[in-house]
């Protein structure tokens, strides 16, 4: 990347996080969905699920799936944001500019994850408050970390890319509430071998399963087996569809 796709992308980048600051309301519903689900699986279902699972603590079992379930959550803000831009015509304007344009699509991406990655903060802090007692090390915390934003870095493409081709701002937000609910249908709020036949069979195969088993197992300090090559596999997968997606759809449009 030359010095001015540089300057422009940090440009832009500040751009969107000022957006972010101006008009809060899509970067609090990142933070608010999973502290909610937090809440109530924790706090109101916390002792009969946990019972369920053979007497542990519900939280430690349920916190990593939050925090996969908040990574997917800015995916939402993302897209609209971008359908914004691109229904406003300020996207024209800057194809008129001397600007690189990689750089328009950089800077929302950059900085949904920052918003992202600090809700994910944000979670985590909600979760130790209401007991959450993570067992890893620092090497665990780490890879875990860097799986999550991996997750978030993938997702955000993937968000930019229909928030190009969304026809409105309500489809825009629309077309990523899966990635939000998928973690539910996996291992995030219960294990997969106690889902109906047909549901866990989903369960078992779609992309968050191996990806909530990879973070419990580091942050708890248990076995991942085989999960941590499918979640880097999938994330790969997955940000390579949504860059090339983004960039396509953005050229196309």
């Amino acid at each position: 990347m030359t010095s001015y796709a540089l300057r422009d992308s940090r440009t832009m980048i500040r751009r969107n996080l000022m957006h972010a600051l101006r008009y809060p309301g899509l970067s609090l519903s990142t933070i608010m969905l999973p502290v909610i689900m937090l809440l109530i699986f924790a706090g109101l279902f916390g002792g009969t699920l946990g019972a369920g699972l053979g007497g542990g603590d519900y939280i430690d079992y349920l916190a990593p799936g939050i925090l996969v379930m908040a990574a997917t959550a800015g995916s939402i803000s993302t897209a609209v944001s971008v359908a914004i831009d691109m229904k406003e015509g300020i996207i024209n304007r800057f194809r008129t500019m001397a600007i690189t344009r990689s750089s328009v699509l950089i800077g929302h991406v950059v900085g949904s994850m920052v918003q992202t990655v600090l809700s994910i903060i944000a979670v985590a802090g909600v979760a130790v408050l209401m007991g959450w007692r993570p067992s890893g090390g620092l090497t665990e915390w780490v890879a875990a970390a860097a799986l999550l934003v991996a997750v978030v870095f993938a997702l955000t493409w993937m968000a930019a890319a229909m928030g190009i081709v969304a026809k409105s701002l309500e489809s825009a937000s629309n077309l990523p509430l899966p990635f939000q609910f998928l973690p539910m249908l996996g291992s995030g709020f219960v294990p997969t071998d106690s889902l109906p036949v047909v549901v866990r069979w989903f369960a078992e195969y779609q992309p968050f399963t191996p990806i909530i088993e990879t973070v419990r197992g580091l942050l708890m300090a248990e076995p991942i087996g085989g999960d941590g090559l499918l979640a880097v596999g999938w994330c790969i997968a997955l940000s390579a569809l949504g860059f090339w997606w983004a960039r396509s759809a953005f050229r196309r449009n």
